[in-house]
């Protein structure tokens, strides 16, 4: 019974150091993990926080563009009146509408 006793309390102090060596993978691998998490969320801050000065830079170049269309049409539209009333003095105009230019 004795030898039974010892062999029992072998195989515990074999579990027990199987469980602790699992215990310390299952510890570094969480480690492990929680860094990489770390790493990646950092990662994902610092990306935003430079991409979110190029939303900036797009509304601006698009602000730009559509004050250059708005621009183009007005100045389009002025000539338009002016041909309409005989005032343009761009002679190189080739509406039709342009009253000057009717024969």
């Amino acid at each position: 019974m004795a030898s039974h006793n010892q062999n029992m309390r072998s195989k515990a102090g074999e579990a027990v150091g199987h469980a602790q060596v699992k215990k310390d993978e299952i510890m570094n691998h969480a480690s492990n993990a929680a860094q990489a998490a770390k790493d990646k969320t950092s990662e994902a801050a610092q990306s935003a926080q430079n991409s979110s000065n190029d939303p900036k830079e797009q509304t601006t170049n698009f602000l730009q563009q559509t004050g250059v269309q708005v621009k183009n049409i007005a100045q389009g539209a002025a000539e338009a009146v002016k041909n309409t009333l005989g005032m343009n003095t761009d002679n190189s105009s080739s509406n039709p509408s342009n009253p000057a230019t009717k024969i």
